[in-house]
């Protein structure tokens, strides 16, 4: 089969080359920090879709019934749900600091019938709780978001009771791979890279959980570090996923700060979108999410 021909054309390369990398990042507060992915519905719907089978199966082994559970960066709640019918009739508190995706969530809790279950606005830098307050603090796709992850790490520690646990899981977009091979998704995925770069954030976090920990106080043989990885193979799976990607490289936030930090204009964001729907529709299609996980003991 042809491949495509790389997307990016040689004025765009030359603006990259003149991009400072991280210069976004190091001009912004930690309360300003801008959500790469934003929350328009391409995203929601990914967030939407995790559970804590799909999404925390490195931590529901440990969770018990009566449990308090903090869930730091909580989007729509869909997790955080989840994990409260879990550990019910132990109260569980989702976070985020986007007040607009609060609403949504708690729409989603009230509907679910569970008492145990309530969101509140927060700041993964400032959590709004006393020192020792839940059994578990539970992060899912939130640290490569951040600035100073290992800021956060360590207030999520500080939240958490003596014996507690404090679970991340991030993805690692380094080690992402597909086939067919896809010039298109190579510069997706390279573009992906330089923004969040430019904005002081981590694409790569999944592997660097285990050392991130560390620095934030934890000694190693109080870590389990482990990997998850989602795989889109199903006619299905590659169509909602590849869809999915093909949306934000238009509509999302993700777009707005590709052109924003002068990486990518219209003309290359649609070209990326048209890769995603290409390989969307390939009947070998084969895509594969590594994510770093770290069940932390406090």
């Amino acid at each position: 089969m042809n491949q495509p021909t790389p997307v990016r054309t040689a004025a765009q390369s030359e603006s990259l080359r003149q991009a400072p990398t991280g210069a976004l990042g190091s001009e912004q507060s930690r309360e300003s920090e801008s959500y790469t992915h934003g929350h328009h519905d391409s995203v929601l719907r990914s967030h939407r879709s995790r559970t804590a089978a799909n999404s925390a199966a490195h931590l529901v082994p440990l969770l018990r019934p009566g449990m308090s559970v903090l869930d730091v960066g909580c989007g729509p709640g869909t997790l955080t749900v989840d994990l409260a019918r879990l550990v019910a009739p132990g109260q569980v508190t989702g976070v985020d600091a986007a007040t607009s995706i609060l609403r949504s969530a708690r729409e989603l809790a009230a509907g679910s019938r569970l008492g145990n279950v309530s969101f509140e606005h927060a700041n993964a830098y400032q959590l709004p709780f006393a020192d020792d307050t839940f059994d578990v603090v539970h992060a899912h796709q939130l640290l490569q978001h951040l600035s100073d992850p290992v800021a956060a790490i360590a207030e999520m520690r500080r939240v958490t009771k003596p014996g507690g646990i404090v679970a991340a899981r991030d993805a690692d977009y380094a080690a992402m791979t597909w086939y067919p091979e896809s010039a298109g998704l190579t510069e997706w995925n390279a573009l992906y890279h330089e923004v969040t770069s430019a904005y002081g954030y981590q694409a790569d976090a999944g592997r660097r959980l285990f050392s991130w920990f560390q620095e934030a106080g934890f000694v190693p043989d109080d870590l389990t570090a482990s990997a998850g990885v989602w795989c889109y193979a199903t006619p299905e799976a590659r169509s909602w996923w590849g869809g999915l990607w093909a949306e934000r490289c238009i509509a999302s936030n993700f777009a707005r700060q590709a052109k924003e930090s002068n990486l990518a204009d219209d003309v290359l964001l649609e070209e990326l979108a048209h890769e995603w729907q290409r390989w969307s529709e390939q009947p070998d299609g084969w895509f594969s999410v590594l994510n770093g996980e770290v069940l932390a003991r406090v």
